[in-house]
This record gives structure tokens, C-alpha cells and sequence, in this order.
């Protein structure tokens, strides 16, 4: 909203100043600096609020150091993240940018997913909470939503330019362009690095030729399921999943802010995608929630983030991912969360294998998801912690390689 306000001051009173408003880098800064005060401010009195409800959660006895101790803490902290998110980005974004409707739509859609869950675990006393089948239809109806304004939109756009040979390129800034409504994406650690879902029909002849559809929203929807359900696993130790987020939201702001500017895009040789550079707002937002909330859920956490907050970051995560066509670099990316989700499939599948198989389960962790089987082994929950977000940012670091290893 300060955006519209200060170009309107700029253009017709040219307030000193108020053209600062036009660059990214500026709102941007504003953004993380506001979602890092809000959380500060405002997380102390929710946590102050939830405790006098006495909204703290149940600890199921697994036998892991220091989980009795946990008994009480305050959930549903992950209301201090979407505010944190919300509020700078309705204060700073261009609103009527349709990646930053998407990104608003899919934090809010996610949030009260996993606020109906906890509202249920905690207030109806029912520790199950939502029925997984919501939760995933939830997830899938989101998906429905962000691939078909993706795939259908035409403000979706990519650039593409008129070399002199006549080919056309989405890379070489000549002064020939359009924007074209492409559903194209970048194929990580390959030199001619894009791929157009559309070809993957092409095999099948011309009567499949505007169906691709029917392979890219299920994609979308896939993706958006697998990665919030990873975060909401990876939530399970003081500061884990906040913190990796904030490392994944850091390269996502990297790829936003090179993908949104064309001089960026031509230099660096990757795809430019027109009004992209918003999302750098939105990142910093997310990225200022995420630290923000940590000097509430560092160990020993005086608040836990539930399910509100699990799953609406892994959702903003994949939405980020596949706007700025990075979705096949999410292995890679966000490959704690990967881990983790595969280590819960792997353990219950083998447990269910050995059982028809012996007669017996049998368990290849000694406990799942990933973080408690090394609890099990006796390391400190502060010392996994850190060295998954060690393990977080050496993924950054190759994931961001792929701009130029090619």
C-alpha cells in the first residue's frame, strides 16, 4: 500500500524522496526490517496470550532427552510468522502483481490449514488434530489453484528475444523481445537449461498439443503437497524447520531478484521473467519471519510454531520455487526436508515389509523422522540443529551454483 502511496506523492506533489520507493532493494530492506520488528513486538505478547490460555502442547512420551521438559510450551506460534510475512508485504509489495496474489493467497490458504489443526489439538483436545485427508485435500486445492493460474494466466510471462539469425532465445538481451505466455523451466547443471513442459506432449502427436495441462498442474500439485508436508516433518526440534527456511527463503531471494532483472538475467545467462523482482519483497518478508520467530523457538524454545506455521512455509517455499522456475532444483534446495520426508516413508515402509515378511517389524532408524533417530543416538538437540542447518546451507551454496555450472 506505501508503494501506490509514495509514487502517487512522487509523481504528482515529487515529494523529496518518495521515488525511493520505486526500487526493489529499498522495499526490500523496509520489508525484512519490519517482519524482524514485528516478530520481536508481537511474538512476546502472543506467547504472554497463549500461556494465559493455555495453549501449550502435548508431548507424546517417545523417550528422547528433554522431551518432558517441553510438556506446556505454547503452540500455534506459527502466528507470528504469517503476520511477520503479511504485514510488510500488503505495507511494501506491489499489490496488484500477480505473483505477490499468489504468494499472499498461498501463506493464508496454508496458515489456516494448519490453524484448524492446531485450534483442534489444542482447544477440542483431540491430539490427532485435522484428518490427514483435509490437510491433503487442502494442499491439493491449493495446488489446483497456483497451477492453473500459472499454466492459464497471461500475466505470466517469460522473455524472449529475436536473435539476428531469427532464433529465439529466453537469454540473449537484444533489443527484439516479447513477453510470452511459455510454461517453460530451468534444468539444473545443463548448458542448454530449459525445458517446455510442452514437449513432454509432443511425442503424442498434435492431438495432445494444448493438453499439457493435464501434466503440469498435477506436477504443481505434487510439489506444493511434498514440500509442506516435509517442512511440517522437519518441525519436530527447537528452531529446526524456522531456520532451514530462512536458509532456503535467502537462495529464493537470490534467484527472484537475478530472474526479475533483465541485466541480471542477460549477464548471468538465465531466464528473465517480467515482474519476478516483487518477490524479492516477499522473500525478505519470509526470511525476517523466519529469523524473527528463532529468538522465540531457539532452544529451549519458549514457543513451537505448530502446524500454522510448518505448513504454510513449506507451501510458500514450492509456490516461490515454481514461480521463479526453479522447481527442479527443490531436491537439491530444500533437501533437508527431503531427507526427512524419506525417512519417515523408508522406515514405515521397511517396518511394514519386515512384519509380513518375519512376522516382526523391523526399523532401519531407531527412531523417525531423521532428527530424532540421532536424538536416539545421543546427540544434543541444539548440535542436530545446527548441523542441519549447516547441512541447509551447503545445499544453498551448490543449488545457487547451478546459475553459471553448466
Amino acid at each position: 500500500m506505501l508503494y501506490y502511496l509514495f509514487r502517487y506523492l512522487h509523481e504528482h506533489y515529487h515529494l523529496p524522496g518518495a521515488g525511493v520507493f520505486q526500487y526493489t532493494t529499498f522495499r526490500a530492506g523496509l520489508a525484512v526490517v519490519t517482519s524482524l520488528l514485528i516478530a520481536q513486538l508481537f511474538g512476546g505478547k502472543l506467547i504472554h496470550l497463549l500461556q494465559r490460555k493455555q495453549v501449550g502442547e502435548t508431548i507424546r512420551d517417545l523417550g528422547l532427552q528433554g522431551q518432558s521438559e517441553k510438556k506446556g510450551t505454547p503452540t500455534m506460534g506459527g502466528l507470528i510468522i504469517l503476520f511477520a510475512i503479511l504485514v510488510p508485504v500488503l505495507l511494501f509489495a506491489r499489490l496488484r502483481n500477480i505473483y505477490i496474489i499468489l504468494m499472499l493467497l498461498s501463506t493464508v490458504w496454508l496458515g489456516l490449514i494448519g490453524f484448524l489443526d492446531d485450534y483442534i489439538k489444542v482447544f477440542r483436545k483431540n491430539k490427532e488434530g485435522l484428518s490427514g485427508r483435509f490437510k491433503v485435500l487442502g494442499q491439493i486445492g491449493l495446488g489446483l489453484t497456483v497451477g492453473w493460474v500459472l499454466f492459464y494466466s497471461n500475466e505470466v510471462t517469460v522473455r524472449e528475444y529475436l536473435l539476428p539469425n531469427g532464433q529465439i532465445s529466453a537469454v540473449d538481451a537484444s533489443k527484439v523481445f516479447s513477453d510470452v505466455h511459455l510454461m517453460i523451466t530451468t534444468v539444473p547443471f545443463m548448458k542448454n537449461n530449459e525445458l517446455n513442459y510442452g514437449d513432454l506432449f509432443a511425442q503424442a502427436g498434435n492431438v495432445f498439443k494444448g493438453l499439457y495441462g493435464l501434466l503440469y498442474i498435477p506436477i504443481v500439485i505434487v510439489i506444493i503437497t511434498a514440500v509442506s508436508n516435509g517442512a511440517n516433518i522437519t518441525d519436530g526440534l527447537d528452531g529446526l524447520a524456522a531456520g532451514t527456511s530462512a536458509i532456503i527463503g535467502i537462495t529464493l531471494a537470490i534467484f527472484a531478484f537475478v530472474s526479475g532483472n533483465a541485466l541480471l538475467a542477460d549477464y548471468l545467462d538465465v531466464m528473465f521473467i517480467p515482474d519476478s523482482g516483487e518477490l524479492v519483497i516477499f522473500c525478505t518478508a519470509f526470511v525476517g519471519a523466519c529469523i524473527g520467530f528463532l529468538w522465540y523457538n531457539s532452544y529451549p524454545a519458549q514457543v513451537f510454531m505448530g502446524d500454522t506455521g510448518s505448513l504454510a512455509l513449506g507451501g510458500i517455499i514450492a509456490v516461490l520455487a515454481l514461480i521463479v522456475r526453479k522447481e527442479l532444483l527443490i531436491p537439491v534446495l530444500c533437501g533437508v526436508f527431503l531427507i526427512e520426508n524419506l525417512s519417515v516413508i523408508v522406515q514405515v515402509s521397511w517396518f511394514k515389509y519386515t512384519k509380513r515378511k518375519y512376522g516382526e517389524g523391523r526399523r532401519l532408524l531407531r527412531m523417525s523422522p531423521l532428527h530424532h533417530h540421532y536424538q536416539k543416538l545421543g546427540y544434543h538437540e541444539s548440535k542436530i540443529v545446527s548441523r542441519f542447518w549447516i547441512v541447509g546451507i551447503m545445499l544453498a551454496v551448490i543449488t545457487l551454483v547451478t546459475l553459471k555450472l553448466r
